[in-house]
Parts: C-alpha cells; sequence; structure tokens
C-alpha cells in the first residue's frame, strides 16, 4: 500500500444542515487541495486527490519526515494556505500554479498540511474505526507546517463559529467509519457555508450543449462581471432570457465573445464565496 500511488482518498457526501450526532466528531472544513503525503525518514511524497505528484510544488513540506521516526506513514490532509490566519484558496492556487518556486514565494505564501486522517502506519489500517485511527494519529507531534485537525462534539455550535469567521464550512465523520478508498460515503458528510446573493444576467455562452450565464453587480462606476453558471437548454430561465432583445457588452471587466442581453433579469445564485477579485466560487442558481 505505502508504494499504491492509484489510492484515492475517501469522499464525504455534502448536506445543507447541521445534525448532532453523538457518534460523530465534527471538524473544520480546510479550503484547499486535498492530498495523501507518503513519508518515512527516508522518503517524502505528495499525491493530490486526482492522483498527480506534486511533490515539487510544496518543497517545505518535506519536513514532516522529521516526525514519523522510523515508521512508514500515509496522511490524509488538506493543504492550504493562510491569508490573516485563515484558509485562502486563491492564494493558494496562485502559489500552486506558478512556475518558478523561489524562497521568496516561499516565505510570502507559505503552506501547511492540516492533517486530519492516517491509513498506513507500516501496514494498511483502514480497517480501524476513525476514533482509532485518530488514535494513532495523535502520536505524531503538530509541527510549524503539520497541524492536526481538532475534533468537536457540538457540529451546531461548531457551525455557528464557522459563519462568523466566514469559513468553508465543517464536515461530521462518524467515530465507528472505516477508511474506504475513492468511495463517497455517507458516514462523512460536508455542511458548506453558502452564501447567496441576487446578480444581473447580462448574456450568456453555448459550449458543448452547454448554456453558460454571465453574471454581473452594479457598482458605481458600471456593471462588472462576477462568473459564469450553467444552466440547462431547456430550463424556464433560458427560455426568459432568449426572448431579450441582444445588444453590446457592458461589463468594465470582461471581454469574451458572448451572446449578450440588457442587464435586467436578476437571478439568485448560492455561492461559496467571493475572491479578492470579486468573482463567486461555486455558484449554483438557487431555486425559488
Amino acid at each position: 500500500m505505502f508504494n499504491d500511488f492509484n489510492l484515492r482518498p475517501m469522499l464525504l457526501v455534502e448536506k445543507s444542515k447541521v445534525v448532532n450526532d453523538k457518534n460523530f466528531i465534527y471538524e473544520v472544513k480546510f479550503d484547499g487541495y486535498r492530498a495523501f503525503i507518503y513519508v518515512s525518514k527516508n522518503y517524502f511524497k505528495i499525491i493530490s486527490r486526482n492522483g498527480k505528484d506534486i511533490t515539487n510544488l510544496y518543497p517545505e513540506l518535506e519536513k514532516i519526515k522529521e516526525i514519523v521516526g522510523n515508521n512508514k506513514i500515509i496522511f490524509d490532509g488538506e493543504i492550504i494556505a493562510l491569508d490573516k490566519g485563515k484558509p485562502n484558496f486563491q492564494l493558494l492556487q496562485t502559489r500552486s500554479h506558478l512556475k518558478i518556486l523561489t524562497k521568496e514565494i516561499q516565505e510570502k505564501i507559505p503552506i501547511y498540511f492540516m492533517v486530519f486522517d492516517i491509513i498506513y502506519e507500516n501496514k494498511d489500517i483502514t480497517n480501524l474505526k476513525l476514533i482509532e485511527r485518530k488514535k494513532i494519529l495523535n502520536k505524531y507531534p503538530d509541527r510549524d507546517i503539520f497541524i492536526k485537525t481538532i475534533m468537536y462534539d457540538d457540529g451546531k455550535k461548531l457551525f455557528r463559529a464557522i459563519k462568523k469567521l466566514n469559513l468553508e464550512g465543517i464536515v461530521a465523520k462518524e467515530k465507528s467509519s472505516l477508511y474506504i478508498p475513492n468511495k463517497r460515503v455517507d458516514s462523512w458528510i460536508k455542511i458548506k457555508n453558502i452564501k447567496d446573493g441576487e446578480f444581473y444576467i447580462h448574456g450568456y455562452i453555448f459550449k458543448k450543449e452547454k448554456y453558460s450565464l454571465l453574471l454581473g453587480e452594479k457598482r458605481k462606476n458600471g456593471l462588472y462581471y462576477v462568473g459564469k453558471v450553467s444552466v440547462g437548454a431547456k430550463t424556464d430561465i433560458m427560455k426568459k432570457i432568449k426572448k431579450f432583445k441582444q445588444g453590446k457588452n457592458c461589463f468594465e471587466n470582461f471581454k469574451e465573445e458572448a451572446i449578450y442581453i440588457e442587464p435586467k433579469m436578476k437571478v439568485t445564485v448560492a455561492f461559496l464565496e467571493k475572491t479578492k477579485d470579486g468573482k463567486l466560487r461555486h455558484p449554483i442558481i438557487k431555486e425559488k
């Protein structure tokens, strides 16, 4: 198993509501890149959720070798970047997509590994209950770049705190859950801190049998593009949009070819967060 790089993480089912259950533990959901870290005192490799070797992108994480002693370990966790103490996915993307990684960039955008599970310690331990794997994980001390997630008993209280801090969400995991690689199971649940807002539809792009609506918001000096959201060809919203007269592009910050309409129609959109440049992350039309 330690040499099996085709291994994929166990995935979570998404739900909209937090339910407290004594059989579950609750943790903060960190907004980053899910990854396995394969490590011993003489070996280190990072494999992404999609199976890519991303070891070279985060050289500072190799310090994890110092805490495992003579053991061979596979850790499961989330690679994150912080901005003012909060995970910042946009910052992580910026750092991860750089062609040249300098010491200056490593210092400017430091990386951390938030570890929440261990699935191998000299042998396959996926058949152990989560709470037993957590006890094994606790043997490995936190370091500046290696931080174990905290378990909570009250999911509702944790979610309220997450909303106040404007973080991504929480996860709920059954204490007795075994680790099943490459499966989405209902014993692991994610509850996202979803926001919503009303945005103007200023046009659409038709590609690969899908319509992508161009969303905008009005600011003092004009209409600004905030993102695209996909809709089906036969939906009521597309029927309404196609009745609008076509016009010119009024966006101040978007120049792609598209079919533009007058920005009069609004739609309610649920989204995870707004990036620093005002774009919506994971926008979905919210049904009324």
